[in-house]
């Protein structure tokens, strides 16, 4: 992707965002006026290099309906990223221990599904999708088992 077509790229969805938001409350929740935000969307040729704050895409984020600006990025470094109503994005205040046992729970769950999809010899795209599914679950186990790691090592 060219630097033009990436900046209209993020110019476009950085305008979702603050349309998603609303100007008012886009301005209120980031500190920024509502001119400042509407630079960091236009595709002007003197506001070309101007991009939002990565503290002011957070604020609005943390706000908005959908991370527009967040998805955009990992989009242009070939990233899928998933939403998780079912987790919040704070720690759990679990242990370790609980983390381990929730671990080796989630495994034995991918293990399982694995089994399951491969006794005909191939997976099929169903099958690739509950493999996914599973390879998820245990990954969120295992970042919440990371961020319980780091607070208690504080």
């Amino acid at each position: 992707m060219s630097v033009s077509s990436t900046h209209n790229y993020l110019k476009h969805h950085t305008e979702a965002l603050v349309k998603d938001v609303g100007i008012e409350a886009a301005s209120q929740a980031s500190g920024r006026s509502k001119a400042s935000l509407n630079r960091y969307y236009s595709t002007l040729p003197e506001h070309m290099d101007r991009f939002m704050p990565v503290d002011v895409v957070a604020a609005l984020e943390a706000v908005s309906s959908f991370p527009h600006v967040t998805t955009a990025l990992a989009d242009l470094r070939g990233v899928t990223l998933t939403q998780n109503a079912e987790r919040p994005n704070q720690p759990r205040q679990g242990s370790v221990n609980s983390d381990v046992i929730a671990l080796s729970q989630r495994f034995a769950l991918l293990i399982a599904e694995y089994q399951t999809a491969i006794e005909d010899g191939t997976i099929s795209a169903n099958e690739a999708r509950r493999l996914l599914n599973e390879t998820l679950a245990l990954q969120r186990v295992l970042i919440d088992m990371k961020l319980n790691l780091e607070r208690e090592s504080k």
